[in-house]
């Protein structure tokens, strides 16, 4: 199939792809796919206010009812999962595998939030007065702002997008600039399930596609209850300011740094396929990519001897293809990063055990292929605390439990985690409050690859967000504490005696 046969099939018409000012090239190979029109930040105050008023109708809304509208984009979703899945692997690069796997997390969450918008629920609190009832209720927030990275084109969104729904709120979604046309389909797939629906406000959801002057004005609008925000900590460092200082929520998903311990119990086998599907995953660009690998040092030689045969058995290719297994970075400013990271690992001692080049240059002169790399590190110096949105795989060695542990925290970042060892002991201390301070801690299994049921997220400098499963809806509604007296008189709270 062609990249203009993947266009058409997604529903992307002429005036779509073409007559703008944004450029888009296909990461596969720098093909140009279209020119797209950028909305003018002048116009955002009028989107706001559409998006505004659309969320005092909404918010009216029985939460099941609402339920329902999601329950339609998620059938849309699943008529067009290769569709969707095709194109996010054009426009993103990754392969396409992982761009079916993405879709299907969109419609795992319309279900998620289908059985949610039935179960938005408070507590029953005890009240300390007689003939007093104390209740906690959530309602609706406003106007929800999505802004979304290229890696996770639509994903993201549909987290965000379901729950926000579902909980009454009205959304604005902006895009990376990277990755329009698959924000444009995605509009399209919400249009018809609103059509569908009949019975949706208009304005309830918009995609804004623009540059920092558009996203500033989601930050900087009173109008705007909720900034979820998905980039880079720099990004977020702008962001979260901005909302605070006008008492604004904000949930950010920002920088990850994630580590893998093996202990010298460890099954190698499972090991060394969880880190190769972390590591290169999405050429090295999801958040939670494997970066550091945190091994003991009796099972080092070991493990990286079956690791360095693995890697170099990868595919590397066209990630339209099947058996491709690692497509390209998303842009040469992605590869520049790649180049000087390894540059500075060796500079701080480091030694490349393999990967870490430019490659299929002549099949693809204009788009940015690279062999992922493992680089053997002395320490954990600058650039491994870095997070180099790259396949970059570092590794450390350690003898003594503990240092393992202070190894895995000892980064600015804190989303993603996790452990190989078949010690319940280890197992437990790891997910315990002195094991890791990560959002996800996981045994067995890689840091990447999470399931919607649990709330996404980290600390430290991934920014506190929560989205998803569990109970990450509360961040999409406000909090009421309800007391009611169904009695004669009027005690008061904490035995004070008022009288007139």
């Amino acid at each position: 199939m062609t990249h203009t046969d993947i266009l058409a099939k997604s529903g992307l018409t002429a005036a779509d792809l073409t007559g703008g000012s944004l450029a888009v090239r296909s990461p596969v190979d720098g093909a140009a796919l279209a020119t797209v029109t950028e909305i003018d930040a002048a116009a955002m105050p009028g989107v706001i206010a559409s998006a505004k008023a659309a969320f005092n109708e909404w918010r009216k809304v029985p939460g099941p009812k609402r339920g329902e509208l999601v329950r339609i984009l998620g059938e849309e979703l699943r008529a067009e999962k290769e569709t969707l899945g095709r194109l996010v692997t054009l426009e993103c690069g990754k392969i396409y595998q992982e761009g079916l796997g993405e879709v299907q997390e969109m419609i795992d969450i319309c279900d998620f939030a289908v059985g949610l918008s039935r179960q938005l629920h408070g507590l029953t609190i005890a009240s300390e007065r007689p003939d007093h009832a104390m209740r906690e209720t959530w309602h609706p927030a406003g106007v929800v702002a999505v802004i979304s990275a290229f890696n996770f084109p639509v994903a993201v969104w549909a987290w965000n997008t379901a729950l926000a729904l579902i909980c009454g709120d009205s959304v604005i979604w902006k895009p990376s600039e990277k990755t329009p046309l698959t924000a444009i389909a995605c509009q399209k797939i919400l249009d018809r399930a609103l059509a569908r629906f009949a019975d949706a406000p208009a304005g309830l959801h918009h995609t804004v596609i623009g540059g920092r002057a558009v996203g500033e004005a989601l930050v900087d609008s009173p109008d705007v209850a909720i900034v979820s925000a998905t980039g880079s900590t720099r990004m977020g460092r702008e962001v979260a300011p901005k909302v605070a200082a006008r008492f604004g929520r904000s949930i950010l998903e920002l920088g990850g740094n994630n580590a893998m311990i093996v202990t010298p119990s460890a099954d190698l086998e499972m090991a060394v396929r969880a880190i190769v599907f972390s590591a290169v995953g999405t050429c090295g660009q999801r958040c939670t990519s494997l970066r550091r690998l945190i091994v003991h040092r009796s099972v080092k030689d070991q493990l990286l001897s079956r690791l360095t045969a693995a890697y170099k058995s990868v595919r590397i290719g066209n990630p339209l293809l099947d058996g491709t297994l690692v497509g390209p970075l998303i842009d040469k400013a992605s590869f520049d990063g790649f180049s000087a990271a390894i540059a500075n690992a060796k500079a701080e001692g480091g030694t490349v055990l393999t990967g870490g080049e430019r490659t299929l240059t002549a099949e693809f002169p204009d788009a940015y292929y690279v062999t992922p790399a493992i680089v053997d590190m002395p320490a954990q110096s600058a650039v491994v605390k870095h997070e180099t949105f790259a396949p970059i795989l570092y590794v450390l060695t350690y003898d003594d439990f503990d240092q393992a542990v202070h190894l895995q925290n000892d980064v600015p970042q804190g989303l993603s985690s996790c452990i190989f060892t078949t010690d319940v002991r280890e197992s437990e201390f790891f997910l315990s409050a002195q094991g890791s301070d990560c959002g996800i801690a996981n045994v067995n299994i890689g840091p990447s690859g999470a399931e919607i049921g649990g709330a996404f997220g980290g600390e430290k400098e991934t920014g506190g967000g929560r989205e998803s499963g569990s109970d990450a809806w509360k961040g999409y509604m406000r909090r009421q504490t309800n007391t009611v007296n169904y009695g004669r008189s009027l005690p008061l709270a904490q035995g004070i005696k008022f009288d007139l």
